[in-house]
């Protein structure tokens, strides 16, 4: 099982195939969730790259489970969502 820390908010969220699903808006490192914006503006995708995004009401919950591999730049799941 892979670790999720808050360390991966603003990467990539990418799927199987290497499509990018979304950017991880936030991390809940106890519950091993992540939080991820389908489809953010621009803006939204900076604020988030930088670490100043949150969790909001449309925002995809990964758990950790799903995760196979995370790098600097992205979090790769391993299944469709």
């Amino acid at each position: 099982m892979t670790v999720l820390s808050t360390a991966d908010e603003g990467k990539f969220l990418m799927d199987a195939e290497g499509e990018q699903i979304g950017v991880v808006t936030e991390i809940d490192p106890k519950e091993q969730v992540a939080y991820v914006e389908p489809d953010p503006s621009i803006g939204e995708a900076v604020l988030q790259g930088f670490g100043f995004g949150e969790a909001d009401e449309d925002d995809i919950e990964v758990s950790a489970d799903s995760v196979a591999t995370v790098t600097d730049t992205e979090v790769r799941v391993s299944t469709d969502l």
